[in-house]
């Protein structure tokens, strides 16, 4: 839209600038959801006068300091971040309205779930084969556009970091994308289980990815392995939008939080992570950079699978930083450990970019 509005009122190159275009797309979902989260979180409070349900076989104390509190406030961060998107994007990008597309499935998704939870006071509503289904079906709509608009010669390729080299796996990377953006949308949905935890996350690896977008776009030189594939740039804008509804989220969700992500925002942002880590060709990568979320779904692998093999549990409570806190670790404790862990996995994974 900015670019657009450029060109009619001749505002000249500066309002084209992507590094201009990302800066004001972040500020502009901060702003906004510092500016509108506490009436939002009025309103969900006023709506729903139980709050997001507490599992009961989680953390006890959880049952005492986070009861009543409402949940849906991804609903902050996905409206700030498209807002920002249409109007610092350029909406002749296919690869924008890929990422629009599937904020607002995935969102749907998660805002049915979240909605049943609520009403029927359970912390479990949607079947799992309901929402794999629906999570599967919009992942291959957008691999199939998104393969349509990649360079034939990265189109089916893993492209490997580090080592700049790239393996042709012909159709099976259709597959290959779609459980990434599943597994991404549950992983960070497993990941949102404390106060600023996910949100937090996410800030971390969408700064990777947003400085990949800019890799990608040719916009700075980094390493000949990294493909340059065209329309990225808006990706990192998208990025920028994105990290900017997390910050301003993060400001309610931290220890006490005010109000929950819920999973219209965990699922819809785990899936746009996936989403942008396919638009790069950077799958592999992801891996890396998300290894936060990669650990927190392998350990409820990990528990669900000891547990039917020896009927006794591997980790004292699954997902892993549930495990932390029964340990004896504060919720403040694990959340800034899992950060800390995660910044020096962005890096690492940054340093792809330079070899």
């Amino acid at each position: 839209m900015l670019t657009y509005l450029a060109d009619v009122l001749n505002f000249g190159s500066w309002a084209q600038c992507p590094y201009l275009r990302s800066l004001l797309a972040l500020l502009t979902a901060l702003v906004v959801s510092l500016v509108c989260g506490k009436k939002l979180i009025e309103f969900l409070r006023l709506h729903q006068k139980k709050g997001q349900p507490i599992r009961e076989d989680g953390p006890q104390s959880h049952l005492l300091t986070k009861k009543g509190t409402p949940t849906m406030g991804g609903f902050l961060i996905l409206g700030t971040s498209i807002l920002s998107m249409l109007l610092f994007c350029d909406l002749s990008n296919v690869f924008v309205w890929v990422g629009i597309g599937v904020l607002l499935i995935f969102g749907g998704v998660g805002f049915v779930d979240d909605y049943m939870k609520v009403t029927k006071q359970t912390s479990n509503a949607m079947t799992a084969k309901m929402k794999l289904l629906l999570q599967f079906a919009t992942a291959l709509a957008a691999v199939l556009i998104i393969s349509h608009y990649t360079p034939v010669k990265y189109r089916y390729f893993l492209n490997f970091p580090y080592i700049s080299w790239k393996l042709y796996i012909s159709w099976l990377y259709i597959p290959f994308a779609m459980i990434v953006i599943a597994g991404a949308s549950n992983g960070v949905n497993l990941s949102d289980g404390l106060d600023g935890l996910a949100a937090g996350l996410l800030s971390i690896v969408f700064t990777v990815f947003m400085i990949g977008g800019f890799a990608a776009g040719g916009i700075i030189a980094l390493n000949s392995g990294v493909p340059v594939i065209s329309g990225t740039v808006d990706v990192a804008i998208m990025c920028a939008a994105v990290i900017g509804g997390c910050l301003g989220f993060l400001w309610f969700n931290k220890k006490p939080a005010l109000v929950f992500m819920g999973d219209i925002g965990s699922l819809a942002l785990g899936a746009f992570l996936g989403v942008i880590a396919v638009m790069l060709k950077q799958e592999i990568l992801l891996a890396i950079a998300g290894g936060v979320f990669v650990f927190e779904s392998l350990s409820v692998m990990i528990q669900v699978g000891y547990f039917k093999l020896t009927k006794k549990r591997f980790f004292k409570m699954a997902p892993i930083h549930h495990h932390f806190e029964q340990i004896g670790w504060e919720e403040t404790k694990v959340v800034k450990r899992f950060w800390l862990v995660a910044l020096v996995l962005a890096l690492v994974a940054l340093m792809a970019f330079c070899f």
